[in-house]
């Protein structure tokens, strides 16, 4: 059985844990492992941040989008901005690459998203944003019943 879930909000530093814990209430119900949690409240947490602070350039008047689809313990995902988008995606999945050394950012988003999870595609369009589609299998995950 599918379970499915969307969410918008704000583009506000704020509402990062926002979504991290949302997501992770969400998934819960597939009794993931502490690790399996950490990681993917991680990767949600990079992939926001990402929209808030690259995608948008911190214009809280952005929106991200989430969705998160459960089947057969699997967990696609899904983190969307309407932001600035990225030039070259090769060169932004590379280890220590950033736009913002201002702020000290490290780079490693999409490396540590790439490592957390088993799939990952990224596409994005200058000027009209940025997904990410992540994908993931729970090692002991309760299959739906109801």
């Amino acid at each position: 059985m599918k379970n499915e879930m969307q969410i918008k909000f704000s583009a506000l530093s704020q509402n990062e844990s926002f979504a991290r814990v949302t997501v992770a209430a969400f998934i819960s119900q597939l009794d993931p492992t502490m690790d399996e949690l950490t990681e993917i409240k991680t990767v949600v947490s990079e992939a926001v941040t990402n929209s808030i602070i690259h995608g948008y350039d911190n214009d809280s008047n952005g929106l991200v989008y989430i969705s998160v689809e459960i089947e057969d313990g699997f967990i696609d995902m899904s983190i969307r901005d309407e932001g600035l988008g990225i030039m070259n995606v090769e060169e932004a999945r590379q280890p220590l690459f950033t736009t913002k050394p201002e702020l000290e950012r490290s780079g490693m988003g999409f490396t540590i998203m790439e490592n957390f999870m088993d799939e990952i595609e990224i596409s994005s369009q200058p000027g009209k944003g940025t997904e990410v589609r992540l994908r993931k299998h729970l090692s002991n995950s309760k299959m739906l019943c109801n």
